[in-house]
């Protein structure tokens, strides 16, 4: 890994590119997205049956095979051992619960004069979930996505997922079965997203689209956001590390892969007050490489795109993190929560020695779907408000609409709507 120290001349130029990490360069495939997602919307079945020949490598003889038979999905979860069941049910509680907390409610309020104004807060009637299945398939983002939305009250819920040669990793046929979910269709790709966006002949049109995926996945939603909501445009993963000289090297290393081996475009970022940390680390990451199932993904995204910043003092790291903005951000301090109240941008933070990235993917509660690329400036987390619609509730009493009528009539009548003001006035008693 390159090592940077802030109080070099040319820092501000390297840091400044390394801020371009999560660029994606969607004008170069944009045009392909497009004319695949123009295919599924004019021909539906026929076009993703083509896509699938062409893209995972088998081609379903008839339209019922785009669809995993829900007993498929039950003897996944049956034939799984006791210990992975167990973990499994122990992930969707936690995640259950989490999410339960960030239930908004609906409200009513009475004013003296009997008027009202509230919100009613609504489910989406449909969720789609796209869930990828390339490199390597997540069962734990199935859940991720699926219980914010169960928790939210929709209805129904759909499941696209690729599959290459038409192998589906039983894990999250059995989280499916988990989370009742009976709709999961073998399609991927921005195939699958124009098929949840448009519907076809077998999936159904949704509200809204949530799920990570490649560059073409990311383009596909972005093309289809305004036919249907969608949760973020997320580029490759991402971790942000804050630690001083109370951190263990061979920790903040193996942290640092956690990210690095997900995908070769993936970034590793710590940032540090101390020179000999910095080193320690970069020794414990190169002999770390070698024992991972993933070297040769996590080794080009560590020397690519990997970074260790040596900063005057933590203040000044905490303000380069916060420019970063990080998907995930661990603290590795002696005093993590002393540091909380500077950190502005970030899609999760672990606060501790013993809190890791890698707790928050599977089991802690918290979603894992997260801003990437420095989005985390101005996109939270998936969670249920993903899968809600918030309404306007506006009830006046006619002593309320005397109240306030002459107030909007000059409103309405100043912006020249001479409708909007006679439409109040012929309410007024007065």
């Amino acid at each position: 890994m390159k090592i940077y120290y802030s109080g070099d001349d040319n820092f501000s130029t390297e840091f400044r590119e390394l801020l371009k990490r999560g660029a994606m360069d969607m004008d170069n495939v944009t045009e392909t997205v497009a004319n695949l997602l123009k295919e599924i919307r004019q021909e539906g079945n026929a076009a993703l049956r083509r896509h699938i020949a062409r893209f995972d490598r088998w081609e379903p003889k008839n339209d019922e095979e785009l669809r995993i038979d829900p007993a498929e999905m039950a003897r996944a979860y049956e034939a799984i051992s006791p210990e992975l069941k167990e973990a499994l049910h122990l992930a969707y509680d936690r995640i259950k619960a989490y999410h339960e907390k960030l239930m908004p409610r609906s409200w009513i309020d009475y004013e003296k004069n009997g008027s009202m104004l509230g919100q009613k807060v609504t489910a989406v009637d449909r969720a789609g979930l796209y869930i990828p299945g390339g490199k390597a398939a997540y069962p734990s983002s199935l859940l991720m996505n699926a219980i914010p939305a169960i928790v939210a009250g929709v209805e129904e819920i759909v499941v696209c997922t690729p599959t290459p040669d038409n192998e589906i990793n039983v894990l999250l046929l059995a989280a499916c079965h988990l989370c009742g979910i009976d709709k999961v269709f073998k399609v991927g790709g921005a195939s699958a997203i124009g098929a949840m966006a448009y519907g076809t002949e077998t999936i159904p049109k949704v509200d809204v689209i949530t799920g990570p995926g490649n560059i073409f996945v990311a383009t596909a939603k972005k093309l289809v956001y305004g036919e249907v909501n969608i949760d973020m445009i997320a580029g490759p993963s991402e971790i942000g590390i804050l630690a001083d000289g109370s951190a263990r090297p061979d920790w903040l290393a193996m942290d640092l892969l956690s990210q690095a081996e997900h995908d070769e475009m993936a970034s590793s970022i710590l940032i540090t007050d101390d020179a000999e940390l910095a080193n320690r680390v970069n020794d414990e990451v190169q002999k770390a490489l070698g024992t991972l199932e993933r070297e040769a993904i996590a080794r080009k995204s560590i020397e690519e795109r990997g970074a260790i910043i040596v900063a005057s003092d933590m203040s000044e790291a905490v303000e380069l993190m916060n420019r970063i903005a990080p998907e995930h951000l661990e603290v590795m301090t002696a005093s993590p929560m002393e540091m909380l109240g500077g950190i502005r941008h970030a899609g999760a933070i672990f606060l501790g020695h013993y809190t890791p990235e890698p707790i928050g993917d599977y089991i802690a509660g918290p979603n894992h779907t997260l801003p990437t690329g420095g989005t985390a400036k101005f996109y939270s987390p998936l969670s249920v408000e993903h899968f809600l619609k918030k309404s306007s509730l506006i009830m006046m009493s006619e002593k309320g609409i005397d109240e306030l009528g002459e107030a909007c009539a000059l409103l309405a009548k100043t912006e020249g709507l001479t409708a909007h003001e006679r439409s109040v006035r012929i309410r007024l008693s007065k």
